[in-house]
């Protein structure tokens, strides 16, 4: 009896892990910020709560297609074993509905209540990682994340032109440094499970070119993003306040690339993958403070 009762709770949690809800949510707090940045004013209500919907919606959709794709995978990797479909609990079919559903519905909301350019560049960046990437990129060559992770720097982008209307320089260094953080943040990831993605066949770099090959590119990788993250200031899109948080965040990462490049700790690739994280969110929490305690910096819009 306790089984039947707890079934619709069950069934719910499962199409909601169909989502991907951590990484959804890391992804609207880029294209809120990135609606946030755009506007020197308040952003209109009705393009923050349904340009928001409307592309975690998208990206919810996104990732049904990714546990449908990598369900056969998935039962092979500790981290994903357990996964919904992977398991038995949502059948395939059941995926496809509800990946067609989420994603029809979010550009629909775009579409008729934001404006065209953000549905058609949300649904670039679907397309981009539901397909290009899930069904060819990872499984074709190590650069896999370097090449699909475009599709995922793309949500402030969207942010920002949900409330403009038009793509701007500002908007696409947003993007650059999301597509900068990727491969750093999911290499370091890659190092700590190598043996996984090594009997799931997927070539991620340190299955095919080694873990000590990928540390060096991490730590590249994360020299690379610090500078990028300079941008916004040599630009003059953001002030002093974002300059000196970019530096602090970028220091802390440079830490740990090193401490994965020289030292000797096991868990030296998930601390890192997990400050990459934070880094991010901490970066961009920055660039909203400096917007809105320095408004005279922003620039031209």
């Amino acid at each position: 009896m306790n089984q039947v009762e707890n079934l619709p709770s069950s069934v719910w949690r499962d199409y909601l892990e169909l989502t991907k809800p951590t990484v959804v949510l890391l992804m609207l707090l880029t294209s809120l910020i990135g609606m946030l940045l755009a506007s020197p004013t308040l952003v209109p209500l009705d393009i923050l709560v349904l340009g928001n919907l409307g592309i975690a919606l998208c990206a919810g959709s996104a990732a049904t297609v990714n546990h449908l794709v990598d369900r056969h995978v998935d039962t092979k990797m500790a981290r994903t074993f357990n996964r919904p479909v992977a398991k038995g609990r949502v059948a395939p079919q059941r995926a496809i509905v509800f990946s067609f559903v989420l994603g029809l519905s979010g550009l629909s909301i775009l579409l008729f209540w934001v404006n065209a350019i953000t549905a058609w560049l949300t649904l670039a960046s679907l397309v981009g990682y539901a397909f290009i990437y899930t069904f060819f990129l990872k499984r074709a060559t190590p650069q896999n994340i370097v090449i699909g992770g475009l599709a995922g720097a793309a949500p402030p982008l969207l942010g920002w032109t949900a409330v403009t209307g038009e793509i701007h320089g500002h908007g696409l260094l947003l993007v650059l440094i999301i597509f900068a953080w990727t491969p750093p943040h999911f290499w370091a990831l890659a190092v700590h499970r190598k043996d996984e993605y090594a009997k799931a066949e997927i070539p991620m770099l340190p299955v095919t070119h080694g873990e000590t090959y990928t540390k060096l590119h991490i730590l590249l990788y994360t020299v690379i993003l610090i500078l990028v993250t300079l941008l916004p200031f040599a630009t003059g899109m953001l002030s002093w306040l974002y300059l000196l948080g970019a530096v602090v965040l970028g220091a802390g990462f440079l830490y740990y690339a090193l401490v994965l490049m020289f030292g000797k700790s096991p868990n030296a690739g998930m601390d890192t993958f997990k400050y990459s994280i934070i880094y991010l969110m901490a970066l961009f929490a920055v660039m909203l403070l400096d917007h809105y305690l320095l408004p005279q910096a922003t620039g031209s819009m």
